[in-house]
């Protein structure tokens, strides 16, 4: 199966935050496409980290670096010579930032200041894409799906500075990169749940902990709704927007795109424990803190412009997604071999892709 009209086959990519869920995913695929990568980030976290069950760091170009050091960042991205750039290193987690603001800003908006600043250095094309979050627009707690011209904001550090990151992005766009080789636009989504996500405060990682230690999960906020998405939903969105991105005509999708799930996608955080559940049995417990830092309780996007700019859509229903999700870990739990986890996530993206072409999607065929 082509995928992506064959754009990442033989060439070089540049993609930070490799060591974390998205990039190690979307490190695999790339991988799986026969691109060259090149992996620019922070060690792996200690314990369960899905760039270790991958073997990542062996089978990637794996520079430890971060993205607040621009000298860093300029060094490595100028030596690999990229044709491509994925920026996906951030702080992201939204409680975190309420404990390190200053760690979250400076990695989140001047990390992003610092990639497109080595863009500047490259004198080849390159088509760049920098992933925010859905959390950069100023929430409304409103039904509509946000689209890309509504205004950015954010009541948290995290979201607020994804915001900024949006705002410098749209600046470095229009300042120094509109006759260009380097073609630069963003990519907004959130909440996006797979296998292998390991981190703190998040739903999916917290039921599986609980559940592999026999505990009732804690479920902190269950009214919250959310548009869960698999991660290879936004991934193949980013992807396609690259490789449309360094097509001839590509110079006219230089902006920002939304990528998220169908309108059934949108469920409570209880609706998600429950389906979790039906994978795997077990018992849940709420612990609503009315005190809580603040966190969004409704938030959705409208993915219009992708599908009318660029042909593409989600795949998987929530139920499908979850299914996947939760198979993934029942799965791993017997593996110790990193081939065995290479075997089952490329068997998803290549379960993910074949839904993709028998539903007629436009980067399985162009």
């Amino acid at each position: 199966m082509v995928m992506f009209g064959d754009a990442f086959r033989n060439r070089t990519v540049w993609l930070s935050g490799h060591t974390g869920f998205k990039g190690a995913w979307l490190a695999e695929w790339l991988l799986h496409l026969g691109a060259r990568v090149h992996g620019f980030a922070l060690p792996p976290t200690e314990g369960p980290s899905l760039c270790e069950q991958l073997n990542l760091t062996r089978r990637v170009e794996h520079v430890v670096g971060d993205v607040r050091d621009r000298e860093q960042v300029r060094a490595a991205l100028v030596e690999a010579q990229p044709d491509f750039v994925f920026h996906l290193a951030a702080q992201p987690l939204v409680r975190r930032s309420y404990h390190e603001p200053v760690e979250t800003y400076a990695t989140n908006v001047m990390g992003t200041v610092h990639v497109m600043e080595a863009l500047r250095h490259l004198e080849k094309p390159c088509a760049a894409v920098i992933v925010t979050t859905d959390k950069c627009y100023e929430n409304r707690e409103w039904i509509y799906g946000y689209r890309e011209d509504d205004p950015l904001g954010g009541h948290d550090p995290y979201s607020s500075s994804k915001g900024m990151a949006e705002l410098a992005i749209s600046a470095y766009r229009r300042s120094f990169f509109g006759g260009n080789a380097v073609r630069l636009a963003s990519a907004r989504a959130g909440n996006v749940i797979g296998g292998g996500d390991w981190a703190e405060d998040r739903i999916v990682p917290d039921c599986v902990r609980a559940l592999l230690g026999g505990r009732s999960i804690p479920v902190r906020n269950r009214a919250a709704t959310r548009p869960w998405q698999h991660v290879l939903e936004p991934l193949s969105g980013y992807l396609w927007l690259a490789a449309r991105l360094a097509a001839p005509e590509g110079a006219a999708l230089a902006g920002a795109f939304n990528f998220g799930p169908g309108a059934s996608s949108n469920r409570t955080v209880a609706e998600l424990v429950q389906e979790v559940l039906v994978h795997w049995p077990g018992g849940w417990e709420d612990l609503t803190d009315p005190d809580a830092p603040h966190e969004a309780g409704l938030l959705q996007l409208s993915t219009d412009k992708a599908r009318a700019a660029l042909r593409w859509s989600p795949v998987w229903d929530f139920g499908v997604t979850m299914r996947h999700t939760i198979g993934w870990y029942r799965d791993a739990r017997m593996y110790k071999h990193t081939d065995n986890f290479q075997r089952l996530t490329r068997q998803q993206i290549n379960q993910y892709c074949e839904s993709a072409r028998t539903a007629g999607h436009a980067w399985t065929r162009d």
